[in-house]
């Protein structure tokens, strides 16, 4: 289970939890990049833990997990929802 401190740094700032051989998170990714979002991932191939920690905030094993600085979070979002969840927050215009 994520602890009350990881889950409090990872509120902060958005963050991605994903893998190069997916393509959802390869695509959500690139959306990332292209509209210049400020954003930590996290690869699960390197990370240790990145699995434990995306499943345990999502409660899923999909991937990719986004998580946003109000604390939510979406599961292999489409493009039109990640973009409109980055504009709602303000963190693209």
């Amino acid at each position: 289970m994520i602890d009350v401190a990881t889950a409090a740094a990872t509120a902060q700032r958005t963050t991605m939890f994903g893998a190069q051989w997916c393509g959802d998170c390869r695509r959500s990714k690139k959306l990332l990049d292209v509209l210049n979002v400020d954003y930590d991932y996290v690869d699960l191939e390197i990370v240790d833990d990145g699995a434990d920690r995306a499943h345990a905030i999502s409660g899923r094993t999909q991937i990719p997990v986004i998580v946003f600085p109000d604390g939510t979070h979406v599961v292999e979002p489409s493009d039109s929802l990640l973009h409109a969840k980055l504009t709602a927050l303000g963190s693209i215009r």
